[in-house]
């Protein structure tokens, strides 16, 4: 069954009006036909079409299931690509794998300093609706690095870069500092890395360096790999 994104579906019993085109001029549902929608904040819900407008489809709710199937929150905040499909692609790639929160950083060695998250959003829901998930992660403006960091003080909180411990001090495996059942936020900086400040000032707030092992990754790469280790260890743990 197709899952539609109607986010105010309780207090206004109509899909919205790119949702009631998919429904009923592309998928040519009809009165009476049943369809299943979420609010994007955890729920499902089984409806069926008591008008089939294709611009202000009316539906009836027949019943609910909550899908916060977690109490934690997982963050992932990353300094954006010069190419934006990197960026598209990882947003997909972070709702389909249930990260709760994506931001974005403007870093001293950022390549793009303007970033609209218009287009970013209609990716995320799409991914939402296709991997068939109830829940649509926050998408956040992009922010000056500085102005950030101090956000999010109960959050288990990492810094992922490449400097050597000579330079930067030493670094732990996200994987065996991060704890399950916690909020966490890590950050990934930009193509050229973070600087040596902005390493420092993370480690004054209380932000923990740490590493993804080995490898050498692309932004985006290291985005999707830090945000996939701290759901993992949540689900492990379950």
């Amino acid at each position: 069954m197709h899952l539609f994104y109607a986010p105010d579906i309780l207090e206004n019993p109509f899909l919205p009006e790119e949702e009631s085109a998919h429904c009923v001029k592309v998928l040519r549902q009809q009165s009476g036909d049943k369809i299943c929608l979420t609010d994007g904040r955890g729920f499902f819900y089984k409806a069926v079409i008591v008008e089939a407008n294709p611009r202000h489809c009316g539906v009836e709710i027949l019943e609910s299931e909550s899908r916060i199937n977690r109490p934690n929150r997982l963050y992932v905040a990353v300094a954006p690509t010069k190419n934006l499909d990197r960026m598209e692609w990882l947003v997909e790639k972070l709702t389909e794998i249930g990260i709760d929160g994506i931001f974005f950083l403007s870093c001293h060695y950022s390549e793009r300093r303007v970033l609209k998250t218009d287009r970013l959003l209609k990716i995320a829901v799409s991914a939402m609706k296709q991997s068939q998930r109830a829940t649509l992660p926050v998408l956040g403006e992009l922010t000056a690095y500085s102005h950030f960091l101090d956000q999010f003080r109960t959050f288990d909180r990492f810094i992922c870069h490449c400097y050597p411990e000579a330079e930067a001090g030493p670094r732990s495996l996200l994987n065996d500092c991060c704890r399950a059942g916690h909020d966490a936020l890590v950050l990934i900086g930009p193509e050229g890395d973070f600087s040596l400040e902005e390493v420092n000032l993370a480690r004054s707030l209380g932000y923990l360096p740490v590493t993804l092992g080995e490898m050498r990754l692309r932004t985006e790469t290291a985005a999707l790999v830090a945000g996939l280790t701290l759901q993992m260890k949540t689900l492990y743990s379950n």
